[in-house]
């Protein structure tokens, strides 16, 4: 009877180590990766708002700076199944991503783009190369990456963090810009009932592209067209789930000024100004997504730990038990 219990606890405990590995280093690594098609709507909204809206005028629209908008941004995050880089449980996904920003009132567009990128599906950075890449910001131009095939067009992280996210420096990528800035660790939070890390990042006042515009924008009618340098700043601050780093909650100041080569910061044309944040209905869309997804690896994290423990302990037992039941046998005769 002893021997059996000992045996029985023995096979316990191996089969707990055996099962705790398997889940661990098989099947964790196997569920811990982003989806080949997210299928996601995000909402951003802001108000008291200068932005620069295109009024429709005959087969053309018109420029025109307002003030005081209430704005609607809404990001579509979609999967690339027939890209090259999308095979079927494979390391790589491409992305499709289209944002159009719209003032509320009056339905104008203020702004909008579409991108395709590859990412790596296990820490969630872009990657290169990206057959199907590109970036439309005027419909039917794309930009490719063909001129730098092996870097990506989107370095950095762009929709979330990595796995088990820690408290340091990420870098995230900014499209205004068109490269990546620091995301620096700035405290931990609780959004509705989840633990979040909370990142800054921020972007100084810099030049990002110069472009010729109408006089009429920049205060000179008498001029048909202007060249103008486009400048932004912004300070960003993201909301990140630390387990799976999805991004729960984003939020967002930014600013960009039209300015002449005779016009210093300050003086030039404001043709955005202000502040966009993920609405209510979004970030608790983000954070059911988020306890889902951490209650299932926690499966795979959390549980093979209790494994190991009943193992080791069963097995030791067992151990113990075939031990003192032999030296027992040897004093019975």
């Amino acid at each position: 009877m002893r021997r059996a219990l000992s045996l029985t606890l023995i096979g316990l405990g191996v089969f707990c180590i055996a099962g705790g590995l398997l889940l661990r280093f098989y099947a964790y690594p196997a569920l811990a990766k982003i989806p080949q098609d997210p299928n996601t709507v995000s909402v951003a909204q802001g108000s008291g708002v200068t932005a620069l809206v295109y009024v429709p005028q005959g087969s053309s629209a018109r420029p025109e700076i307002r003030q005081n908008l209430s704005l609607t941004s809404k990001t579509y995050v979609t999967g690339d199944l027939r890209a090259p880089e999308s095979k079927k449980n494979g390391d790589v996904v491409t992305w499709i991503e289209a944002n159009e920003v719209k003032d509320d009132a009056s339905n104008l567009t203020v702004s909008g783009s579409v991108r395709a990128l590859c990412l790596d599906r296990f820490t969630g950075e872009a990657v290169a190369p990206c057959t199907n890449g590109y970036l439309e910001k005027e419909k039917g131009v794309k930009i490719t990456n063909e001129g730098s095939p092996k870097t990506p067009q989107f370095p950095g992280y762009n929709f979330k963090l990595p796995f088990n996210t820690e408290k340091g420096t990420y870098k995230w990528y900014d499209s205004s810009l068109g490269a990546p800035v620091d995301a620096r660790f700035d405290g931990e939070e609780q959004i509705n009932g989840v633990d979040v890390y909370r990142f800054r990042q921020r972007v100084p006042v810099s030049q990002v592209s110069s472009r010729d515009v109408p006089g009429s924008l920049i205060g000179k009618p008498e001029t048909p067209t202007v060249n103008a340098g486009l400048y932004y700043e912004v300070d960003r601050t993201l909301w990140i789930e630390p387990v799976t780093g999805a991004l729960i909650k984003l939020r967002q100041w930014s600013k960009q000024e039209l300015r002449t080569a005779e016009q210093g910061p300050g003086q030039g044309t404001t043709v955005f100004d202000g502040t966009m944040e993920l609405n209510a209905e979004s970030v608790a869309k983000n954070v059911n997504t988020a306890k889902e997804n951490t209650s299932k690896l926690w499966l795979l994290t959390g549980l093979p730990v209790i494994l190991w423990i009943v193992g080791g302990v069963a097995l030791l037992v067992g151990i113990l038990l075939l031990a003192t039941g032999r030296q027992r046998s040897r004093h019975s005769f």
